[in-house]
């Protein structure tokens, strides 16, 4: 054993190595990726590793791995497991060999995401079994128990982290190399009777996941991280007759806002599906009141509920249904505090008044010199006065919807961009339609999309912004950069060749810091009838080295404010009534100096 610090994300994978896994396999999103990351960089050389193309394919790609014998964990993020739950609804009726852990990190807030849904609600609709770390060294060590129990059971399990979890860090202790386990691999067996679902083999099966599932409520009440931490203080002889129920990085803060010498009795629920019934039993035992504090669902909440209704027992259960604690959002600190503040009846400290200096507001905004600004002002300018509308989509080209670009009129999920642009085409055919997909996207959601479109005769325009990377995410790979995560140089998947494989006969492929060509493209593809193509093709500038820097001729500037008044590029102020250009941001894309009416910049060299 040895000592580390470090983030959640890598604790849950050395702990995934630790426990034997074989095959890890994700898809990118925050607050998920550091865990596959961390595996390929510390892959000893016995695991597979890969960026699937997709949640769904990672999903298929570990069950195969399973049902040969072989430990293997699926990351994502949560809106991810939508993508991946149509083979895990169905594996689990199917049951798994070796250990299934599916690794879903929730993002309460949201900070990063569309949703706050649940993993825990989740789990139950899928009757899988969840584990809900609430520290960087319980998640290193419950990710371990977690491949154990998917082992025994037989099924997938889900390991449910959320961003304070994921993102948070801790000095723990972790096994050497040398004390990993090596779990022996039998091989795939064929048994069409277990490994081919039909109707006859899921009702079997369902019957015998209900049985288990009962079952597993006493069992995991004697799992010893679901615990019960006994009221102490001026609370021992539980004169105030009170408990507080919590979970994950929410239980931590309980712990903290609470008198370690002096409090009500606590439960801790590290697996809230199956509920553990007894446990809870015990915990109600003799209380009036429990406070439920948890992020997102009531799910504690609605399982002491339910439990108080079977057993008959009179306790006030109270939390997000009663308006106790915030219906959304995150737990804080502050928040927790307040809330077992006015649950025990406790005076409230006065809160620190907020400093009297105001702060600059800092909307999230795309890089300068990012090419997508490039991409989405070409296709302004091209469409002028006309009726349009540009479907956006999941990635840093979601900022396109900022002022003064304004180019992201929908955003709903990866890929959907393609499909909202035919649905409002085919009813509105006076309307422009346009569906922004970046080039990550494009191989993970946006293929079903674009044949649906050509199949069913849209007349749209595919814009693809191909930035050579998966960006918002930490620059991923992807089919279409040539190289895997394990280090693989691969030949490139063309978008070209797919578009035109599909049928489109009309792909252009243009660099969209060519501001002219940019335009001219667009204006003339777009009369085009059917669908048809543009990939802007430019290197996100966190991957490539500036080439030079713009800077203004202050003589020559007129104050017209045009570069910044069109361009929003965080590069680009107002410094004495004159442009001027930052040059620790600028990147030199020479889109400023090719659009100033009176050639007052210079200087940039544009990528190539």
């Amino acid at each position: 054993m040895h000592r580390e610090f470090l983030m959640g994300n890598e604790a849950i994978a050395l702990g995934a190595m630790a426990a034997g896994v074989r095959l890890v396999a994700g898809y990118p999103g925050t607050p998920s990726t550091e865990v596959l990351e961390t595996v390929a960089k510390r892959n000893p050389g016995s695991i597979y590793v890969e960026w699937s193309v997709n949640e769904k394919a990672a999903m298929e790609l570990a069950a195969g791995a399973a049902y040969s014998g072989a430990r293997a964990m699926v990351t994502m993020k949560q809106v991810g497991l939508n993508v991946a739950s149509d083979p895990l609804m169905s594996l689990e009726y199917v049951g798994v060999k070796g250990g299934l852990v599916v690794m879903v990190a929730d993002d309460p807030g949201p900070i990063s995401s569309q949703t706050e849904q649940d993993t825990r609600t989740f789990a139950q609709f899928a009757k899988v079994p969840v584990f809900d770390p609430s520290s960087v060294a319980e998640a290193y060590e419950m990710i371990q128990e977690a491949f154990d129990f998917s082992e025994k059971y037989h099924t997938p399990v889900f390991f449910r982290c959320t961003t304070r979890v994921d993102h948070g860090y801790e000095a723990i202790q972790v096994k050497d190399a040398d004390e990993y386990k090596d779990v022996p691999m039998e091989g795939f067996v064929k048994d069409s009777s277990r490994w081919v679902i039909f109707p006859r083999l899921s009702l079997k099966n369902h019957g015998l996941i209900e049985q288990r599932n009962q079952e597993l409520t006493t069992v995991l009440s004697e799992y010893p991280r679901n615990a019960i931490q006994k009221e102490n203080g001026s609370y021992g002889d539980n004169s105030a007759r009170k408990g507080i129920a919590s979970h994950g990085i929410s239980y931590m803060y309980t712990l903290d806002s609470l008198d370690e010498e002096n409090h009500v009795r606590l439960l801790k629920v590290a697996m809230p599906f199956p509920f553990p019934e007894e446990l809870a039993l015990q915990f109600l035992e003799g209380l009036d009141e429990v406070l439920c504090i948890e992020e997102l669902d009531p799910v504690i909440e609605r399982a002491l509920l339910q439990i108080c209704g079977k057993h008959h027992l009179n306790v006030r259960i109270r939390g997000k249904l009663t308006g106790d604690m915030a219906a959304a959002g995150e737990n804080t600190m502050l928040s927790v505090g307040r809330a077992i503040g006015s649950f025990l009846g406790l005076s409230e400290e006065p809160l620190p008044k907020p400093a009297d200096i105001p702060l600059p507001v800092r909307p999230p905004v795309l890089c300068a010199g990012c090419p997508h600004r490039a991409s989405f002002y070409a296709v302004k300018q091209a469409m002028k006065g006309k009726k349009t509308i540009y479907c956006g989509d999941i990635g840093c080209y979601t900022l396109g919807n900022a002022m003064p670009l304004d180019m992201c009129d929908t955003c709903l999920c990866m890929g959907a961009g393609i499909n909202i642009a035919q649905g409002v085409g085919h009813l509105d055919k006076g309307t422009k339609c346009f569906a922004f997909v970046g080039d990550s996207t494009f191989f993970a959601a946006g293929l079903t999309g674009v044949v649906n479109a050509f199949y069913n005769q849209a007349d749209m325009t595919l814009v693809v912004l191909d930035n050579s990377t998966t960006a918002m995410t930490g620059h991923q790979p992807h089919p279409g950069t040539g190289r895997t995560v394990m280090g693989q140089v691969v030949e490139k998947v063309s978008i070209e060749k797919v578009l035109r494989a599909i049928g489109l006969t009309v792909v252009e492929t243009v660099n969209p810091l060519d501001f002219a060509q940019a335009r001219d493209t667009i204006q003339r593809v777009a009369e085009e009838p059917g669908v048809k193509a543009v990939i802007f093709r430019s290197p996100c500038i966190a991957v490539t080295k500036p080439a030079g820097h713009s800077a203004v001729a202050a003589e020559k500037c007129v104050g017209c404010k045009k570069c910044i008044r069109e361009l929003g590029c965080p590069a680009l102020i107002l410094k004495d009534g004159k442009a001027f250009i930052d040059a620790s941001l600028c990147t030199g894309c020479t889109l400023c100096e090719q659009i100033c009416p009176v050639g007052a910049i210079d200087g940039g060299c544009k990528n190539e």
